[in-house]
């Protein structure tokens, strides 16, 4: 079975210094597309340099936690305070998706806004996921293929990262892979399900959940040397300068380092000579 690989760049629009790193990766680095953030503070700007760049290929990438929502505070007070900020925390968000009175109605509505908002961008919609994987919430991914339909949803993430190719590149955790894993299989099986149901693709593998914002040029380049058959999905959070906007829940994302990786000239020399095979999801 032939190996193809997708490199995304997450939080798109987050800061201009996620903006900068995403062009100059995907002009002379091995970056083929990137998840928008399409009510972040520098969306405006990453949205400009997308209609640019016609060869990088965008999707959207959802915030319900831990960001700002498109909607008014007042339209969806279930989900945001009135500084229209999300919950940081995710279990106590993902909890209140299920039971709290009216969730699911704001919910489906703060994602249909963030829908149009891509539409409106003009720009081809490549693929869609959820930032912090919130897809993998059952009624999330619900609502996200439900309202996605109306839009031209392709093409999804599925957050499922093989444990023992990612323990022997990185040679560490083991255990906490496997537990990880563990949590979420019944997860991953209901969004394969609703993937299915829906007729969407999605890769089969992905790179990046575990090594989170320290996706170093050793520990990629063996991933690659791990790399199963299939579809695989590799994704970044490059920075090309730090920046304050980075908060507590990415302080440990090392963002230029990730940055270096996916320009670096070995890296991409190695996927050169590979029989490895790029593709973006629109190709899937």
């Amino acid at each position: 079975m032939v190996k193809k690989l997708i490199l995304t760049a997450d939080d798109f629009g987050f800061s201009l210094a996620v903006n900068e790193a995403i062009e100059e990766a995907h002009r002379n680095g091995v970056l083929s597309t990137a998840s928008l953030m399409v009510g972040a503070g520098a969306a405006g700007d990453a949205v400009d340099r997308a209609c640019r760049l016609r060869s990088l290929r965008v999707g959207l990438h959802l915030v319900l936690v831990d960001g700002s929502s498109i909607s008014p505070p007042h339209t969806i007070p279930s989900l945001v305070n009135l500084r229209s900020e999300f919950s940081s925390h995710l279990f106590r968000a993902g909890i209140d998706f299920c039971f709290r009175a009216g969730v699911r109605q704001q919910l489906e509505r703060e994602i249909r806004a963030q829908f149009q908002a891509f539409r409106d961008t003009g720009l081809d919609l490549d693929h869609v996921n959820c930032h912090k994987h919130m897809h993998l919430h059952p009624t999330i991914g619900g609502l996200m293929l439900k309202v996605g339909r109306e839009y031209g949803l392709r093409a999804v993430r599925y957050p499922y990262e093989p444990v023992f190719p990612s323990w022997r590149a990185s040679q560490k955790n083991l255990g906490q892979k496997l537990l990880s894993l563990l949590f979420l299989w019944p997860w991953l099986i209901l969004l394969k399900k609703q993937l299915q149901q829906a007729r969407v693709r999605s890769n089969n593998f992905v790179f990046g959940m575990n090594d989170s914002g320290n996706m170093h040029l050793n520990l990629v380049l063996r991933f690659l040397q791990y790399l199963p058959s299939g579809v695989t999905e590799i994704y970044f959070h490059p920075a090309s300068h730090s920046f304050p906007e980075i908060g507590q829940t990415m302080s440990n994302y090392q963002c230029e380092e990730e940055f270096a990786t996916l320009t670096s000239s070995a890296l991409g020399k190695v996927l050169r000579d590979s029989n490895i095979q790029r593709i973006v999801f629109s190709d899937l």
